[in-house]
């Protein structure tokens, strides 16, 4: 059977199990690498919502019970959230590819580049969910013993049907807050001498700036595409699609590493 990426895709994000759909982002980017590159279309659409195990209970932001790190358990908490977060950041490239490979403005001489682009960051997701688990185990925590909230997907649903909005909110806002707090975190288990989750951490860490170049490339490309500017374009999008402002103190270091200089996002700061 002729290997199509679109469909994968959404079989990645129609998956329940946590860890046969890190399984499934991982055998994507490997037969996407061995495949022939062709123009893909699929009559499959992507869910509404991807597929998710029993547990854990989904509650508001407010109600995810704040974690100590001085205690395995506590650590284990810490770990719990951010494997959340990858799990859903692996439905969020999948539904990459599912839902915008295929799109008007991703011209057949862009698609192969976008999938490889979004393939690659379904994989390190991927990656991320499982170091962060099999180190949960070591600490005696498994993905589901806590509750968890489902603002990451909720933002992703509210731009299914305009690519520019989701390249602007996903990578550009939501991952890229990854990259402000993401150093703190590791300073914190650095203090309490948890070497091994600091590894994992800085693995995640280096990776998601990678992935949001990846965001801020497509970004403006669409919108040149558009025919628009892309600052204006970006502050315009997130005023729309995304609630509050952006918070301070941002990480500029990492930021500008990944394409997001200081424009695109200190005029939607929290004054």
């Amino acid at each position: 059977m002729t290997f199509n990426p679109i469909e994968h895709a959404c079989d990645v994000l129609h998956l329940t199990s946590p860890n046969e759909k890190a399984a499934a982002a991982l055998s994507l980017r490997e037969h996407w690498h061995s495949s022939c590159r062709d123009k893909y279309e699929t009559d499959h659409a992507p869910e509404s919502k991807p597929g998710r195990p029993k547990k854990p209970d989904l509650v508001l932001p407010s109600e995810v019970p704040r974690r100590r790190l001085g205690s395995p358990e506590g650590r284990g908490a810490l770990l719990h959230a951010i494997a959340h977060i990858e799990l859903n950041a692996i439905d969020l490239a999948a539904d990459m590819i599912a839902r915008f490979a295929s799109h008007p403005l991703i011209y057949p001489d862009l698609q192969s580049d976008f999938i490889e682009d979004w393939s690659q960051v379904c994989a390190e997701e991927a990656k991320h969910f499982n170091l962060l688990t099999n180190r949960m185990a070591s600490l005696g925590v498994a993905y589901g013993d806590y509750p968890a909230h489902n603002g990451l997907w909720d933002a992703a649903f509210k731009t299914r049907h305009d690519i520019a909005a989701r390249l602007a909110i996903a990578p550009m806002v939501l991952e890229a807050r990854g990259l402000d707090v993401t150093p703190g975190m590791i300073a914190k288990l650095e203090k309490v001498g948890d070497e091994k989750s600091v590894a994992i951490l800085k693995v995640i860490y280096k990776d998601e700036i990678g992935h949001v170049k990846i965001g801020a490339k497509w970004f403006q490309n669409i919108a040149q595409l558009e025919g628009e500017s892309p600052r204006p374009y970006f502050h315009k999008l997130v005023k729309t699609h995304f609630a509050g402002r952006l918070k301070p103190p941002f990480n500029v270091q990492a930021r500008t590493l990944a394409g997001l200089t200081e424009d695109y996002y200190a005029p939607l700061a929290i004054c």
